[in-house]
């Protein structure tokens, strides 16, 4: 039995002198420091050597709290353990979980793919993580996450009307657990038991014009456009040139060759990581000539207002759009692409040939490196082709124009 415990009063601790000890019993005392910090510790002995427990300091570990400590330090004794191994061993079992932990896997995962990724599908997954993943499994020890569990967190993103924000996050998640288990730390991807648990996504077509009278008008409104003069340059370039958004406002003056009338885009910035060559027309050469004086000092064609660091808003020209009378459902920034491959392959064009110059991935890899050899100039003549059929547009009513046509077989 205990003789002598709970020895100290509350009302005292903060008025103890430095340099001693002082017993509360049972093992437990109270060291106060020359410095004046309080520390609790326990002395106890296992297989007759001597032990050591710290409880943390005072006053910020109470004395109600460290005798609570005590007690069970006391109770594990007498069941034969030793609570300093205990808690050596949680204390290890926490370091694991918390270098296992979905956080800290998502993070190697997705720095890891930062060198594969272009940028803006960087950001993108980044955001993904930080908002819609790690708040709620963050923490966890990704070996322990269950279906269930991971389907409540994409509900929530399902419960906000953003069905398409869910699918995509169950796809990183996957990523991620597939990529733990890689690195033996996680046995299944439980996102794999979740096909069909999510809403589908209902798939709308890009807002496009492609009619050639309502292109003659867009044409016309994009010469007209009254905003910035860097945006009513990017706003002209994007029909002759139908890259996508995320490239276009991108653009580098080191990347574009004035005498050999291309534009080059290195693999970072292109969807499908592959460098990508734009034939230039003499239409598009000439609204460059005409930016270079305005913006040609420093990396970007198209540079932010704010900071000529950074290239212009990924809303800019969709807002520039909005502003000349074209809403969400009749003409965005991508439905240049549509509006481009729509109309040329109308007019007789080699699909090939489109679909090489919209950057879209050749799964045969052989030939997707023939394809970008023998079609440069075949690309090029296109581009001129497609550049001199818009200018004839924009003076018409879209009419009476007569483009040129391209064997679709060649």
């Amino acid at each position: 039995m205990l003789r002598k415990i709970n020895q100290l009063n509350a009302k005292e601790l903060n008025s103890l002198a430095a340099g001693k000890k002082y017993q509360d019993g049972g093992g437990l005392y109270l060291l106060v420091k020359e410095s004046g910090s309080k520390l609790w510790r326990m002395k106890y002995r296992v297989s007759g050597k001597e032990q050591l427990l710290s409880f943390g300091t005072y006053p910020e570990v109470s004395l109600a709290e460290a005798r609570r400590r005590r007690d069970d330090a006391r109770t594990m004794l007498r069941d034969g353990k030793d609570p300093a191994a205990i808690k050596r061993s949680a204390k290890q079992a926490a370091k694991v979980a918390s270098e296992n932990s979905f956080k800290a896997v998502a993070t190697s995962w997705l720095e890891k793919q930062k060198a594969k990724m272009a940028p803006a599908t960087y950001e993108r997954a980044h955001a993904v993580l930080a908002n819609d993943l790690l708040p709620w499994l963050g923490s966890r020890p990704i070996g322990e996450i269950t279906a269930p569990e991971l389907l409540g967190v994409l509900k929530r993103i399902e419960g906000r009307g953003a069905r398409e924000s869910a699918h995509r996050a169950k796809q990183r998640a996957g990523q991620i657990f597939r990529y733990a288990i890689g690195h033996g730390l996680a046995e299944r991807d439980p996102s794999a038991d979740l096909r069909g648990a999510l809403a589908p996504v209902v798939s709308t077509p890009r807002a496009a014009i492609t009619d050639p009278t309502e292109i003659s008008a867009l044409l016309r409104a994009l010469d007209g456009y009254q905003g910035q003069f860097a945006t009513r340059c990017a706003l002209r370039l994007a029909p002759l040139l139908f890259v996508r958004p995320g490239e276009l406002r991108a653009m580098q003056w080191a990347e574009i060759d004035f005498q050999a009338a291309t534009w080059r885009i290195p693999a970072a910035r292109m969807k499908m990581r592959e460098a990508h060559i734009v034939p230039l027309a003499t239409q598009a050469l000439a609204i460059l000539r005409e930016l270079h004086p305005l913006t040609g000092t420093g990396m970007y064609c198209f540079p932010s207002l704010q900071s000529s660091g950074r290239p212009m808003s990924e809303n800019t020209i969709n807002a520039a759009l909005r502003r000349l009378g074209y809403d969400k459902e009749t003409m965005s920034g991508h439905g240049f692409r549509a509006l481009a491959s729509t109309r040329l392959n109308e007019m007789g064009w080699a699909p090939d040939l489109i679909e090489r110059q919209l950057a879209h991935a050749e799964r045969n890899k052989v030939r997707a490196v023939y394809n970008r050899a023998q079609y440069l100039t075949e690309r090029a003549r296109m581009m001129q082709a497609w550049a001199d059929y818009l200018e004839a547009l924009k003076s018409s009513d879209g009419r009476n124009v007569i483009p040129m046509h391209r064997n679709a077989s060649s």
